[in-house]
């Protein structure tokens, strides 16, 4: 096999064309294999073999920078860098990485997973490499709907109008900005991209403005001709408004095609737009006849290992097949009548009965359908659903719009990309009052896509927010509940809710309206206050506890942002109480409460106040169970702060001159 042989971009240089077509099979098959079997994002990856290996043929990282925007796509950048072997672990504890990562490799410049950033990082090092006279080239992927961002356009403007040399390589895979092909732009194409047609076009202008007396006239003529021309056989207009040339679009499946025109590109002085057509999912056939995602982010349910191949099995004729994968494509489409297994099929069947209720109900997401659960919606009310593509504040604000006209829009996003529109829903729509439900997916930490899809700022975040209502539901039954009281708020609210599967709850286990629910009532030692899916560690904790005499009261506050009187008045009884989240410590849902448990009690009467959360820090990717459980979120954890705690009562002295533990707050 020749993928076996390369370990580094040198080793691509010297293959053959037919070598290289090998090689992209042999690509394609290993990404397969290694998705299956620790889930992550296949589609936009088996669309970019050919430009990758063409990119790192043509240029020569990592003295040369090669950005990636999304990250999500660089997994065969990563073959190719040295990374194979690393593959059996990706996106696992201690493991390789689903994005670039700057620990893992020379190669790697941005960890970057937040879409449409990656020309405002490119802009800013071809700037420094300028000033510090150094000629290294900058090349930025951008693609598989980045270009639907607005901070990429802010970008595009700075580069126009600085001339910085950067190499933009548009991969348009039919998620993003896709204008008309045809044979006539694609050869206008490569002679566009000629240096020798340039330089002849130049030697020609000049030419012209010399002839006595009809100079300027011929110039003109010849110019608004081929500018005319230009305008119906390439959509250069937009790019080279801004001070961008545009070359494209080529086949980007074509290795030879694409290295000619980065070749060239690379000699322009200044910012160029390569335009790439590719396939997301190409090579494997249930990623091209999936339409809507292109299985774009394979999950795989642990501890099941799936089987490659099988008599039964759909196969291509290059890749191997999933067969008995347990995997969940992008989201969550939902039959009536299924059994409800996440927090996010919840908030499907949820929102489509007030949909069905209600005509003033919309469903608004940015560029994640699937993965919130907007999929059966958009179906079944299309022209109530909008998807603005990777724009949170423009979801936010327009949400806020929609609102003042009178309609009840629902806003989905993932919790780790809300913090990008805070400030959207803070003045746009928190200032406004408007009754706006935003429903944050993957919310607490969330595993596998490591540190920038950890949704552990949310809580703090919209606490901040005056007037929002913060539910945080602890079952998926919950979710329903609160996304009734949510629609009839006069008020914005948020409804957070993690990725992990939901835990069973009998009959009667769901609250009401802004009412917290007593779970579990103890003797007056110690109170925990869980919130959202910490209710289960609690309740755990609290049953271990009461085995060694130490009987344990667990409340749900279920919303955070106004805490029960009845709760605070019980909690407030209690020699100590503990406060629990999966969201940050520092000003998160913890300290909320504890504030309003110590303002309704008088002056020193407060017990004290114990906060567990997760710590200030970034923390890498791992399985969301065990991450916890080094945080001390989990059953073991908890059962440890009440005993810790509890023994520090006994010496309060040593207590107050000794060093707070990480992760923990006592308050008196």
């Amino acid at each position: 096999m020749i993928l076996e042989h390369i370990d580094s971009p040198a080793d691509l240089r010297a293959l053959t064309p037919d070598e290289l077509d090998v090689l992209s099979q042999e690509i394609r098959e290993f990404i397969v294999d290694a998705v299956t079997h620790t889930g992550g994002h296949l589609g936009s990856n088996l669309g970019v073999v050919e430009l990758t290996l063409a990119l790192h043929r043509t240029f020569d990282s990592p003295r040369d920078l090669l950005l990636w925007d999304t990250g999500h796509q660089a997994y065969v950048h990563k073959l190719v860098t040295g990374r194979r072997d690393a593959f059996t672990h990706l996106r696992q504890e201690d493991g390789l990485s689903g994005y670039p990562n700057r620990t893992e490799s020379e190669h790697d410049w941005v960890e970057n997973s937040h879409a449409s950033t990656i020309l405002s990082y490119a802009h800013g090092m071809a700037t420094a490499f300028e000033l510090q006279g150094k000629d290294r080239r900058v090349v930025a992927v951008i693609g598989d709907g980045a270009l639907t961002g607005g901070m990429a356009y802010e970008a595009l403007n700075n580069l126009g109008h600085s001339g910085k040399r950067v190499v933009i390589v548009l991969n348009d895979n039919g998620r993003s900005y896709a204008p008309t092909v045809s044979q006539l732009s694609l050869s206008l194409t490569h002679l566009r991209l000629s240096p020798a047609y340039v330089q002849a076009r130049q030697r020609l202008r000049h030419l012209l403005r010399e002839l006595p007396g009809v100079g300027e006239l011929a110039y003109s003529g010849i110019h608004g001709l081929t500018s005319a021309l230009r305008e119906v056989v390439t959509p250069h207009t937009f790019f080279e408004a801004l001070g961008i040339r545009y070359v494209g679009p080529i086949d980007g499946h074509d290795i030879a095609g694409v290295e000619q025109a980065l070749a060239n590109a690379a000699e322009w002085e200044g910012p160029i737009v390569v335009h790439v057509l590719t396939q997301k999912g190409r090579g494997y056939a249930p990623a091209e006849e999936d339409d809507v995602q292109r299985l774009h982010d394979v999950k795989v349910k642990a501890p099941e290992r799936p089987v490659l191949g099988g008599p039964d099995a759909a196969t291509t004729s290059t890749t191997p097949a999933l067969q008995n994968a347990s995997l969940s494509i992008g989201g969550s489409d939902i039959a009536a009548g299924a059994p409800v297994t996440t927090y996010t099929h919840a908030f499907t069947r949820a929102l489509l009965l007030h949909a069905e209720a209600d005509p003033r109900v919309v469903a608004i997401t940015a560029a994640m359908p699937g993965p919130t659960g907007l999929l059966p919606f958009e179906a079944r009310f299309p022209e109530r659903f909008i998807d603005v593509g990777i724009a949170e504040q423009h979801a936010v604000t327009s949400a806020a719009g929609m609102a003042m006209a009178g309609l009840r829009p629902v806003v989905a996003v993932y919790s780790t990309f809300f913090s990008r529109a805070f400030d959207q829903a803070n003045l746009d729509v928190g200032l406004h009052k408007l009754p706006v439900v935003l429903v944050l997916d993957r919310a607490g930490i969330t595993g596998d896509d490591g540190p920038s899809h950890h949704g552990v700022l949310d809580m703090a975040l919209c606490l901040s927010i005056p007037g929002m209502t913060v539910f945080a539901p602890s079952s998926a039954p919950e979710v329903e509940a609160m996304l009734a009281t949510a629609l009839t708020l006069d008020g914005p609210a948020v409804i957070r809710f993690p990725k992990t599967p939901a835990p069973p709850v009998g009959p009667g286990a769901v609250g009401t309206g802004l009412e917290a629910r007593l779970v579990r009532q103890g003797d007056g030692s110690v109170c925990i206050l869980a919130v959202g899916k910490m209710l289960g560690a609690a309740m755990a904790a609290a049953e271990r506890l009461d085995a060694e005499g130490i009987d344990v009261t667990v409340w749900d506050p279920r919303v955070v942002s106004h805490p029960d009187p009845a709760m605070l008045i019980d909690a407030g009884r209690h020699a100590l109480v503990l406060t629990l989240e999966d969201g940050v410590r520092q000003g998160g849902a913890g300290m909320f409460l504890g504030d309003a448990l110590k303002a309704s009690l008088p002056i020193g009467a407060c017990p004290p106040i114990v906060h567990r959360g997760v710590p200030r820090a970034y923390l890498a990717q791992g399985r969301p169970d065990r991450i916890l459980a080094r945080l001390g979120l989990d059953e073991d954890g908890v059962v440890r702060s009440v005993r810790e705690s509890l023994a520090d009562l006994q010496h309060p002295a040593e207590l107050r001159s000794s060093v707070q533990r990480p992760g923990s707050d006592l308050q008196a």
